[in-house]
């Protein structure tokens, strides 16, 4: 896939010399990233942008599976990361769902990655898997629903949910992910705050 990494004579740290810390938690749909991102952010105090605020703001105007609500979106998400990266935020949580078999996600996980090594961020990338049964009842939790409002309507959201199953591989295979500070959660019966502190620890943050 032609993958590159940032080297050390590209970086620019911010002033202060605080080193940003980003962390990429992703996995299926449901897996419980944005529940485990909340705890993580009480934990560690870094703001949490999970992927549905922006297209929910988006989806007020346009369809996020059209080519305008595409555009917003990522239009969005782009100015929110070069503004963090430039900034003395301690940290930044941001969730995805990433298909392995879309080479248009490696590039995008790419180009985040370089963007905020770049700015001498440190990147860590946790990846959440959880039993088919157990995500599609986490589909309609009330946290869920009371963040996400296109998540509402359950009969089309059950419908994305298994048509996006059935279409894509969302969680990766042994030694796919080729970046360092990696690290991959089952957390079927593992509780938000379990999972969080697990997080936390392994990469010290």
């Amino acid at each position: 896939i032609g993958l590159f990494f940032g080297t050390a004579q590209f970086l620019s740290f911010p002033s202060g010399g605080k080193i940003l810390k980003l962390v990429i938690l992703f996995g299926p749909q449901a897996v419980g990233k944005m529940t485990v991102g909340q705890e993580l952010a009480k934990q560690t105090g870094f703001k949490l942008f999970h992927n549905h605020m922006t297209i929910d703001l988006v989806s007020n105007f346009f369809d996020y599976g059209t080519v305008e609500g595409k555009r917003l979106v990522s239009l969005f998400r782009q100015e929110i990361f070069e503004a963090v990266a430039e900034s003395d935020l301690p940290g930044l949580i941001f969730t995805y769902v990433w298909a392995f078999d879309m080479r248009e996600d490696w590039a995008y996980i790419e180009s985040l990655y370089q963007l905020f090594r770049t700015h001498g961020a440190e990147v860590y990338f946790v990846e959440l898997s959880a039993e088919y049964a157990v995500r599609f009842e986490r589909n309609k939790t009330p946290n869920r629903l009371a963040n996400k409002p296109t998540k509402r309507d359950l009969v089309r959201s059950e419908a994305i949910f298994c048509a996006v199953e059935k279409k894509y591989r969302l969680n990766s295979m042994d030694g796919e992910v080729p970046y360092p500070n990696y690290l991959r959660i089952d957390n079927t019966t593992l509780a938000p705050e379990a999972a969080a502190a697990m997080i936390s620890d392994h990469f010290a943050l």
